[in-house]
């Protein structure tokens, strides 16, 4: 055929577009199992549909290059079949094609010829169609998303498949409603969510959506809203295109969504149109000077010529969108030219009358009538189209589906097998097949995800080609350096209601659209988790975050550490008391028997600075981290020592009162029981009274390790938590009472002439313990709990130098500094019956043995 091919051509290439062709002719072939065919071969825009009166024919006379190539795609991959040994060895496929005009109207007509009874051009009424042999077995087409949503309901019905090319309507994947549906196209919603994903990618958050007023332009712009929404994406303007035709009102619409589009910040609009309600946004935009935008484009009008060729399209800005992937078919071209060359073959033409009796035009009307009149120029913009291939892979994927339905093997299939439409529809659902060494496959919805290649216009005038900017197979990969912008310097559009926060922010939404926002510092114990967040996630109570954090730390732990200013200050002020105390417990022990250590109670006296010594050993108990043990053994350890040394010196405050301010004859009597073995009983039963309150606070209300996560910034403070208040007071009241009756039984006491019986010195003791706790009150309810050890700590150890200053110290420094007021006169009394009175001979015999001019100042005048 090689010849005729070349003849032909040669033919039609000299006789232009006056030779009269017989293209028409070639839209059917007979055989032994016949496919039906729906393509926009024509136009119904003349046809003045909208003014039917009724039911009669239509003629479409406006021609479309790209309908007859889908229709020719389909016709070389029946022949490939029929040449091929693989699929259907020994059967031969026929074909029965028409035109749809592009309108449901016109395309019902061919619909209900495929499904007359076969062999005829009636469709009977039965109850079950079963065993309904109509004339053809599968339908390939229609190319369109509102061409398939009518067709589909029919062949539907009678399960018939139908493999669509071109319809992409994701509400077509619908298995109840469509039951015999396929497409060789993904379905709208891969093609939105990859849209999406761009939009995700370039940064664009405020776009404008706009659709066609049609099924198509609804579906998708509803399902592209609803996925950008989940994305993120905001939708500043939304609107429908009214298709071609439409009225004034209608068209009013469209002006004021460009004009506030014009008006806003949108730098980017979402296009999801068929080709003529494309035209008509995109003619009104350069009309009205819309500034140049970013446009996505819908598959649909991505390669349309009704858009491309639009005059001033290269000023509406950057065009790019996803077209679906396919195997090349480098042939189709010449495959094209030898059809064309054929149809100018009077030879073939006339042959074709004998091999195709009738194309039973009476019946269906005139298959293409304008196909008969083109030449090779008016095909020859859309011999590459996307959609070819998959007009070419219907083919492949009907005729797999037919050989798993025969009992096909190497030698062969039966000839003549009669098989059902339904029949071959079970086969269909998840079946894999090859076209052009292209695997695809049929999923459980009747989809095909074959891909998407991102496609920009670069202007080659008088039109744009597409090149090539990135990919879709589930993920999107972008080429930025193939890109192309209308911005000077070729800089990305930005579009965006409002900037891009800085980490550590998050956004303060403002209005009704999530991508118009204020930036907001996360604070102090939060952070932000991802870029997206409208709000800061708060950090465990484990952890801790500043100002503006991308993450959480965790917090180390905090006590009174022993390395600590404070601490170090105050353990100087423990070693300096427990220097003191040993000084003074020295002094005393080594002058035990003198007036001075005498009359300050003498053994009691050792005692009681024995006590202040492990009171101020008591302090440190608090700096280091707390454990059980130590939150325990605090208050018992401070108070009881304490106690012991207060007893000691309330009955010293007690000899003095008797002695002082009771009658000679009754001091005598009491003295003797504040005195020997009775005094150490009293010391002894104090001790128990507060080991008592002790032992029951720590059962009532045991002090625990806590650690707070909440007081400090960074930190856990680990300390040790008191229970009960009035339980620790309760503790502190034994030790206040032996304070009290100190402080009462010397404060008002008037001293005798010429002695010295210490009650100042007692005074001011009791009144140090009480200044010392009262201030501690309020300093410790007010200091910080961080640093409340070292205020427990403190008090303690200025309790014990209280009490150290102000009733041992001078002693001390009667014993070192002046000897000679160590004399019994001022301490013991001046006469014998005074040493009797205080229980020793041995003083009075000392007082005996030293003159009384031994210190002046202890003779009364």
């Amino acid at each position: 055929m090689s010849g005729p091919a070349l003849l032909g051509l040669s033919a039609l290439l000299g006789l232009g577009a006056a030779a009269q062709l017989c293209l028409s002719r070639q839209l059917r072939m007979q055989g032994d199992y016949v496919l039906g065919g729906l393509f926009p071969l024509g136009s119904a825009e003349d046809a003045g549909l909208g003014d039917r009166t009724q039911p009669n024919g239509t003629v479409c006379t406006r021609f479309s290059s790209l309908g007859l190539l889908w229709a020719l795609a389909v016709k070389m991959a029946v022949e490939e079949i029929n040449r091929g040994s693989a699929l259907l060895p020994g059967l031969r496929l026929g074909y029965d094609f028409f035109d749809t005009c592009s309108e449901p109207v016109v395309a019902m007509k061919p619909s209900l010829m495929f499904m007359a009874r076969a062999g005829s051009h009636h469709i009977a009424a039965y109850c079950d169609y079963a065993q309904y042999q109509p004339r053809v077995l599968a339908v390939i087409g229609p190319h369109s998303s509102e061409l398939a949503l009518v067709t589909g309901k029919l062949f539907g019905f009678f399960l018939m498949p139908q493999v669509s090319y071109g319809a992409s309507m994701d509400r077509l994947s619908d298995e109840e409603a469509f039951p015999s549906f396929f497409r060789t196209v993904p379905s709208d919603r891969v093609q939105v969510t990859a849209v999406v994903e761009l939009l995700r990618a370039l940064g664009w958050d405020w776009v404008a959506a706009v659709g066609s007023d049609d099924e198509y332009g609804r579906q998708g712009l509803s399902l592209f809203s609803s996925l950008a929404s989940a994305q993120g994406i905001c939708i500043a303007h939304e609107g429908l295109v009214p298709l071609p035709g439409a009225a004034g009102l209608r068209l009013g619409a469209v002006q004021e969504l460009l004009r506030q589009v014009n008006q806003s910040s949108v730098q980017v609009v979402v296009l999801f149109s068929s080709p003529g309600a494309a035209r008509t946004l995109l003619s009104h935009s350069i009309r009205h000077g819309l500034s140049p935008k970013v446009w996505v484009a819908s598959e649909a009008w991505l390669t349309s010529d009704l858009v491309m060729t639009l005059p001033g399209m290269a000023q509406v800005g950057t065009v790019l969108g996803f077209l679906q992937r396919g195997a090349p078919m480098p042939d189709f071209p010449s495959y094209v030219q030898t059809r064309l060359a054929l149809a100018a073959d009077p030879a073939f033409c006339a042959f074709l009358d004998t091999e195709q009796p009738g194309l039973e035009e009476h019946v269906a009307g005139p298959r293409c009538p304008q196909c008969d009149h083109i030449s090779l120029d008016d095909v020859s913009t859309g011999l590459l189209h996307h959609q070819t291939f998959a007009a070419y892979a219907a083919a492949y994927g009907v005729a797999q589906a037919l050989h798993n339905t025969l009992p096909c093997n190497a030698s062969g299939c039966p000839t003549r097998e009669p098989v059902r439409p339904w029949q071959l529809l079970e086969k269909m659902y998840n079946m894999s097949f090859r076209a052009r060494s292209m695997a695809l496959r049929f999923d459980t919805s009747g989809n095909m995800d074959s891909g998407y290649d991102l496609k920009l216009w670069v202007w080659r005038h008088p039109r744009p080609e597409l090149r090539t900017v990135g990919s879709f197979t589930g993920r999107l990969q972008l080429r930025p350096s193939q890109m192309r912008w209308h911005t000077p310097r070729n800089a990305k559009p930005v579009s965006q209601c409002s900037r891009q926060c800085v980490e550590g922010q998050v956004r303060h939404v403002k209005g009704f659209h999530s991508c118009c926002y204020d930036c907001v510092d996360c604070k102090a114990g939060s952070y932000q988790r991802s870029p997206d967040d409208l709000l800061c996630t708060p950090c465990g109570q484990d952890q801790w975050s500043p100002d503006r954090s991308l993450r959480c730390l965790p917090r180390r732990p905090k006590f009174l550490a022993w390395g600590e200013p404070a601490v170090l200050l105050l353990l100087a002020l423990l070693g300096l008391a427990l220097c003191l105390v040993l000084l003074a417990l020295g002094l005393f022990a080594r002058h035990q028997e003198s007036p001075v250590v005498r009359a300050a109670g003498g053994p009691r006296a050792c005692f009681g600075l024995a006590c202040l010594g492990l009171v101020c050993l008591s302090a440190l108990l608090y700096p280091g981290r707390p454990s059980p043990a130590s939150c325990l053994a605090q208050q018992p350890l401070l108070h009881l020592p304490l106690t012991g040394c207060l007893s000691t010196l309330a009955l010293q405050a007690a000899e003095i009162f008797v002695e002082s301010e009771l009658p000679p004859s009754w001091a005598e009597r009491l003295r003797g029981r504040l005195q020997g073995p009775r005094a150490w009983l009293a010391v002894l039963l104090a001790v128990l009274v507060e080991a008592a309150l002790c032992a029951w606070y720590l059962w009532a209300f045991p002090p625990k390790v806590v650690t707070d996560w909440q007081v400090l910034p960074t930190e856990a403070l680990v300390h040790c938590h008191a229970r009960s208040w009035a339980g620790f007071a309760l503790v502190h009241s034994a030790n206040a009472a032996l304070a009290s009756l100190c402080f009462l039984g010397t404060f008002l006491v008037h001293s005798r002439p010429g002695r010295r019986h210490g009650a100042r010195s007692l005074t001011f003791a009791s009144l140090a313990y009480f200044i010392t706790w009262v201030s501690f009150v309020p300093l410790f309810a007010n200091v910080h709990v961080a640093y409340q050890p070292a205020v427990q700590m403190g008090a303690s150890l200025l309790c014990a130098l209280g009490i150290l200053a102000t009733f041992h110290l001078p002693k001390c420094y009667l014993l070192l500094r002046q000897p000679g007021s160590n004399a019994p006169v001022l301490f013991l009394g001046g006469g014998p019956g005074d040493a009797r009175g205080r229980g020793s001979n041995r003083g009075a015999e000392g007082t005996e043995q030293k003159p009384a001019t031994c210190d002046p100042v202890a003779s009364p005048q």
